[in-house]
């Protein structure tokens, strides 16, 4: 049995002499109250609880298309302009201030596949099911002049994703193989392969605008540089990886969306392991693309919500759904870093708040000032159990919480099974696999 005892040291409060001061065990500093931490805890308490009651995110729907959104771009030099292919092979480019269409083009028979702006914002190019490659002009035609594109290459297989170069007059192809073209010729510079399937996307790099990444449908993420003629290397994970994202502020790191339900932020230089597992998603991630900031990103998911990571984080800070979205097909963050589009099956594009609770409009200096108060006190009381679990609270659609459940059994399940193999094995025959490595077949240089 333990007893606990007040022990208590004289000369803490026994006075030395008689005409010592009576010592008297209390803060002398006016400002702090007795109970400040207590205080400051109901308020960081209160100003959680408000945060998810003014928790709204979503702003607004885009519908004007005949069929589901397939690709988005973002205007390189304007906010308020973002484009949009669909399944019929329409593009329509949108004014998000009016939150209308300016201007619908026929662009494509069959699917629109890709879409990217060009770097100065002039232009923009598609590629489609029809085997060809578009430029057009970002203006719309003077009146009585034809809605023409300005340039047409036509390519010999279908290509499924296009990106343009950051600084110069260079854009990148992929389907069977990835071209890389200069936009006054209509024929490759220099065509890169590695493998036989068709490759799903093509990404160049931000910063260092040599290097590019690409996804094919044999399960490798190929990274290649275009002052070689030969890829750089690559890596073979356990599924297909749908698209990939670089990060615009660290060179070397960028996240790939998996048919596994994870995303995997990968460092370019140690492909043997990816740096995290982001794991919330229940089914197929379609999409991700980057903050400007580079400290976060977006996923598109088949499970019809779009989630927000935290990129050194393992699961999601917030999940947004709607009753009527369907398959979220593709995701963007925009320029500002304050809003997220998403385009769905259903036809709609929708425009999301990125941070749920955020007030719009112009901020009195007291209303900004409390809210940094506010912000302050929830980091300062985060790990608190009762503010944790209203912070981290959603509320989910029935199948992804039910799906949720499932995979936390089958999860489990798979554990147990684990321990009890290594249990009744000879011991060290059956080494320990972290998360991480567990998803990575092989690295090839």
């Amino acid at each position: 049995m333990r007893v606990k005892v007040l022990s208590r040291n004289p000369d803490d409060y026994v006075r030395e002499t008689k005409l010592d001061l009576q010592r008297v065990p209390r803060n002398y500093d006016p400002v702090l109250h007795p109970f400040e931490v207590a205080r400051e805890y109901t308020r960081a308490l209160n100003a959680t609880k408000l945060e998810r009651v003014f928790a709204k995110p979503f702003l607004s729907s885009l519908d004007g298309h005949r069929d589901g959104v397939n690709c988005m771009a973002k205007h390189p030099k304007s906010l308020s302009t973002v484009l949009s292919g669909a399944c019929d092979g329409e593009v329509k480019i949108w004014n998000l201030t009016k939150r209308q269409c300016i201007r619908t083009i026929q662009a494509h028979e069959g699917f629109v596949r890709g879409m990217c702006a060009r770097f100065c914002g002039t232009s923009f190019f598609t590629v489609g099911d029809d085997k060809t490659v578009k430029q057009w002009k970002m203006e719309s035609p003077e009146y009585g002049e034809e809605e023409e594109p300005i340039h047409t290459i036509l390519g010999k297989t279908v290509y499924t994703g296009i990106d343009h170069h950051w600084k110069d007059a260079v854009f990148a192809t992929c389907g069977h193989q990835v071209d890389i073209w200069d936009e006054q010729r209509t024929s490759p510079m220099c065509s890169l392969t590695w493998g036989f399937d068709s490759i799903s996307s093509v990404k160049f790099n931000p910063i260092e605008t040599y290097l590019l990444g690409s996804c094919a449908s044999d399960r490798n993420i190929v990274l290649y540089d275009m002052r070689k003629s030969t890829p750089l290397k690559k890596v073979i994970l356990n599924m297909r990886t749908n698209t990939l994202c670089w990060n615009p502020m660290e060179a070397f790191v960028f996240t790939a969306a998996n048919e596994d339900y994870n995303l995997y932020t990968f460092d370019m230089r140690f492909l043997e392991s990816p740096v995290t597992v982001h794991m919330d998603h229940v089914s197929a991630v379609l999409d991700v693309d980057y903050s400007p900031t580079g400290k976060e990103f977006v996923s598109a998911s088949f499970d019809k919500s779009v989630r927000i990571f935290p990129v050194d984080k393992g699961h999601s800070r917030e999940v947004y759904h709607t009753k009527r979205m369907q398959h979220v097909i593709t995701v963007k963050w925009t320029s500002d870093n304050k809003y997220i589009l998403c385009g769905s099956d259903e036809m709609n594009i929708r425009l999301w708040k990125a941070n749920a609770s955020e007030k719009l409009g112009v901020l009195a200096p007291r209303e900004k000032a409390a809210m940094n108060y506010n912000q302050k006190l929830k980091e300062k009381f985060q790990y608190h159990p009762q503010i944790r679990r209203i912070a981290q609270h959603r509320h989910l659609p029935k199948s992804i919480y039910c799906q949720i459940k499932e995979q936390r059994i089958m999860r489990e399940a798979r554990r147990r099974k684990e321990l009890n193999r290594r249990k009744h094995s000879k011991p060290g025959s059956m080494p320990f696999v972290s998360e991480r490595k567990k998803h990575i077949v092989a690295v090839v240089k």
